[in-house]
C-alpha cells in the first residue's frame, strides 16, 4: 500500500485500475496497468476480484504485451484485447486481437485483422461487434497486403479531401474505420463496407442482444469544414443502414446504447455550440418501434456514461457539484433517483443480482473497484494499487462572485500553521468543461502537498456538474471571468494564518494552460507559473487544432471580432510577462499543436532584455508525448521538473540544472 508521496518514482509505479467488468454468473474482473521495467510504457493485465470483498485479487494474465478491455461472453468466458503473439504462430503479432479466456484453461485468439480489433458489443449467441480499420480503397481481404506494401515502400502520404485531418495525436485520412461482426467461430464480416474515412471515426456503437441490430454514430461532412453526427441502425444480415436520429444545424447525437430487450436506445443529444451558447448534452431514451422519445432530467449532473441493468433500468454516472453520482432511470417514465453519490463513478458494470460494480474515485482516492447494492450501499473490493495515508488534509471551500457560489478543493500539508506557513499553488483545470472532482494520475496534488505546498483546485465558470448555467457562465472561454472566480477563492484562502500569501504559484494544463498563459500577461502576483499544452496565439491555434471546426464556429475569424481576440489571446500580453514561466508541451499534441509552445517560447526568449544566462523561463519539450504525458519515465521527469521549478522560484531553492538529473 503506497504512502510516500515524496517518492515520485514510486508514485509512478502504483498499479492503476482502468476498467471493471462483471460476468453472467457474478465473476468480476478488472484491468490493472503498471509500468514495464524500463519505464517506457504501461502494460495492462487482468485480475479477478472477489465480489464479496473478502479475499485478495488474483492475477489472470501475464503476457509482455498486456491485456485490456475485459468483457464477458454469455457463457461466462472472458473476452479481452491484446497484442500478445498467437501461441500457434501466424501473422499479427503486436496487432490488437480479440482473445477468449475460459473459466478453466488457456486463452486463445478469437479473431484478428490487420487493422486491429476492439470489442463494441456482444450478443447472446456469442457474436461480437468489433471496430477495426482498413486502408483507403481496401477491404478486409486485401488490407493486410496493402499495409505491407505501403510499409515496405516507406510510403506515408495522405490524400486529404476535406476536414478533419487529425484527432488528438494521430492523422486521419489514410484509414477507413469499420464495424465488423465476429461470429462465434471467428468468421469476420464487414458491416460497413461503404464507410469513408470520416463516418466511423471515433464511433460509439452497440449490438442488440439478439445480434440482429447494430446502433452506431455515423458522421458526415457538411459545409464550412464542419461535420454532423447521426445515429443509425444497421441490420446485421442485410447490412442495410437506416437513420434513427438525424443531426441538423442545431443538434447532433452520440453514445447510443441498446436496452437488454432491444426496445429502447439511450442516446446523448448535443446542441451545436455557438458564440453565445456552449454545447449542452441531454439524455434521451428512444423507442425503436412505437412510442415517443423520453427526455431524462438529470438536474445539475453532467453525464459521463450510462449502462443498462438486466432489468431494463438505466444507470447514469456523471459529475455533480465537484463530486459525482450514479442515477437510476426508468426508461418509460423517465423517473430518476440517486443510487449513490459523494464520489465519481466510472466503468459501470451492472450485475445480474441487481448490484452495480464500478470504479469509485475522489480527490483523495484513486479509482477503486466497488460493489453497490440496489439500496446504494457500497463496499470496496480488494485490488492492487491502494493508497494509504495522504501527506495532508482535504477541505471544501466556497466563495461568492457576483451572486454565484463558487467552490474549490483545498489540500493542506501536514504541519502547516501560523508559525510554519505553507506556500500555495493555484491549479486551474482543463476543458474548460471538466471538474476537479476525482483523482488524477497526471495532476496529483498530493505530490505537491508532500513537498510542503497547499494546493487550491477551483471549479470556476464552465466547470461540469453545475447544470447548463454553470457550463455557459463565462462562455465563450472568457479568461477574465474564470480568473476572477479563481482569484477570489485564492484571496479568500490566503487570509488563513497557515498559508503564505507572499509565496504562490499558478499551474494549468490545456484550457488551464491557456488560463496560465493569459494570466501571465495580466499580473505579476505569482512567483512561478507552469503552463502545459496551453494555447498562446488564438488566431493560430483555432485554425491548426484538430478541433478547428468547433473553434472557428464559436470564435470566428479575428477580423470578424478583433476585440475578442485582442482581449483574450494570451500572446498579446507577452511584453507584460514578468513571472518565471515553465512551458511544457508534447510534439504529438494535435489538440493544442506544438506551434503554440514554440511561438510562446520565442516570444519569451526574444523579449528577455537581460543576458541569456539570466533568462528565468524554461521549456520542457516532450517529443514523444501528445496532449498528455503518458510514458512512465516522462511522467517522473515532468513531475520532478515542475516541482523543482516551483521550488526554485517560490521557495528559493537551488536552480534547476541545465541537464535534468531525472
Amino acid at each position: 500500500m503506497f504512502s510516500d508521496f515524496s517518492d515520485i518514482e514510486a508514485f509512478v509505479r502504483i498499479p492503476r485500475i482502468s476498467a471493471v467488468s462483471v460476468g453472467p454468473r457474478g465473476r468480476v474482473v478488472a484491468a490493472v496497468s503498471e509500468p514495464d521495467e524500463s519505464g517506457s510504457r504501461f502494460a495492462s493485465a487482468l485480475w479477478e476480484l472477489d465480489p464479496e470483498g473478502l479475499t485478495p485479487a488474483r492475477r489472470l494474465t501475464f503476457s509482455e504485451r498486456g491485456e485490456s478491455a475485459p468483457r464477458f461472453a454469455p457463457d461466462g468466458s472472458l473476452l479481452f484485447t491484446s497484442g500478445r503473439p498467437d501461441p500457434e504462430g501466424g501473422q499479427g503479432d503486436d496487432i490488437t486481437a480479440i482473445w477468449l479466456l475460459p473459466e478453466h484453461g488457456e486463452a486463445s485468439p478469437v479473431a484478428r485483422t490487420a487493422g486491429g480489433l476492439h470489442v463494441a458489443g456482444v450478443a447472446d449467441d456469442g457474436s461480437i461487434l468489433a471496430t477495426t480499420s482498413v486502408t483507403v480503397g481496401a477491404g478486409l481481404a486485401d488490407d493486410a497486403g496493402r499495409r505491407s506494401a505501403r510499409k515496405d515502400a516507406g510510403q506515408s502520404t495522405i490524400w486529404h479531401t476535406g476536414m478533419p485531418v487529425r484527432h488528438w495525436d494521430h492523422a486521419l485520412g489514410d484509414l477507413s474505420p469499420r464495424l465488423v461482426l465476429v461470429s462465434p467461430d471467428g468468421e469476420i464480416t464487414d458491416l460497413t463496407e461503404d464507410a469513408d474515412t470520416v463516418a466511423l471515426n471515433g464511433a460509439a456503437a452497440d449490438l442488440s442482444a439478439d445480434g440482429r441490430t447494430v446502433v452506431t454514430t455515423w458522421t458526415e461532412r457538411v459545409r464550412g469544414g464542419q461535420t454532423r453526427t447521426d445515429i443509425v441502425l444497421i441490420d446485421t444480415v442485410t447490412h442495410k443502414r437506416t437513420t434513427l436520429l438525424a443531426a441538423d444545424d442545431d443538434q447532433e447525437y452520440g453514445s447510443p446504447l441498446l436496452s437488454p430487450d432491444g426496445a429502447h436506445c439511450a442516446v446523448t443529444r448535443w446542441t451545436i455550440s455557438t458564440p453565445t451558447d456552449t454545447g449542452y448534452g441531454s439524455l434521451w431514451i428512444h423507442p425503436l418501434s412505437d412510442g415517443a422519445p423520453v427526455s431524462v432530467d438529470v438536474g445539475d449532473l453532467t453525464i459521463r456514461e450510462y449502462a443498462w441493468r438486466p432489468d431494463g433500468t438505466l444507470l447514469v454516472a456523471g459529475d455533480l457539484h465537484s463530486s459525482g453520482a450514479v442515477l437510476t432511470v426508468d426508461p418509460r417514465t423517465a423517473r430518476v433517483r440517486t443510487l449513490v453519490d459523494g464520489a465519481v463513478f466510472s466503468s459501470l458494470a451492472p450485475a445480474p443480482d441487481g448490484s452495480v460494480y464500478a470504479l469509485r474515485s475522489d480527490i483523495a482516492t484513486p479509482p477503486r473497484p466497488v460493489r453497490s447494492t440496489p439500496e446504494g450501499e457500497s463496499r470496496e473490493l480488494p485490488a492492487p494499487g491502494s493508497v494509504a495515508a495522504l501527506p495532508g488534509d482535504l477541505e471544501r471551500v466556497w466563495t461568492e462572485v457576483d451572486g454565484v457560489r463558487v467552490g474549490a478543493w483545498l489540500c493542506l500539508p501536514e504541519g502547516a500553521s501560523s508559525a510554519a506557513r505553507a506556500p500555495t499553488m493555484l491549479w486551474i483545470h482543463g476543458g474548460p468543461h471538466t471538474s476537479f472532482n476525482a483523482w488524477s494520475w497526471r495532476w496529483c496534488p498530493w505530490l505537491s502537498v508532500a513537498r510542503g505546498y497547499a494546493v487550491l483546485m477551483p471549479d470556476p465558470a464552465m466547470s461540469t456538474g453545475y447544470g447548463n448555467a454553470g457550463l455557459n457562465r463565462g462562455w465563450p472561454r472568457r479568461p477574465d471571468v474564470v480568473y476572477r472566480e479563481c482569484e477570489t477563492l485564492l484571496d479568500q484562502v490566503l487570509e488563513r494564518p497557515e498559508l503564505d500569501a507572499s509565496r504562490t504559484a499558478l499551474l494549468g494544463a490545456s484550457f488551464g494552460g491557456f488560463m496560465a498563459n493569459w494570466i501571465a500577461g495580466h499580473t505579476d502576483r505569482f512567483s512561478a507559473i507552469v503552463t502545459h499544452a496551453g494555447p498562446w496565439a488564438l488566431e493560430q491555434q483555432h485554425r491548426t487544432t484538430d478541433a478547428a471546426a468547433k473553434k472557428m464556429r464559436v470564435h470566428g475569424h479575428e477580423e470578424d471580432d478583433p476585440e475578442w481576440y485582442r482581449v483574450n489571446s494570451p500572446h498579446n500580453g507577452a511584453a507584460r510577462v514578468r513571472t518565471p514561466v515553465l512551458i511544457s508541451h508534447g510534439d504529438r499534441d494535435y489538440r493544442v499543436p506544438i506551434g503554440e509552445a514554440l511561438r510562446m517560447w520565442w516570444d519569451l526568449v526574444s523579449g528577455w532584455d537581460g543576458p541569456p544566462e539570466t533568462l528565468p523561463h524554461r521549456f520542457l519539450q516532450m517529443t514523444g508525448e501528445n496532449h498528455w504525458v503518458l510514458t512512465p519515465s516522462n511522467i517522473r521527469v515532468w513531475n520532478e521538473a515542475v516541482l523543482a521549478f516551483c521550488d526554485q522560484h517560490v521557495l528559493g531553492a537551488d536552480p534547476v540544472p541545465d541537464v535534468l538529473p531525472w
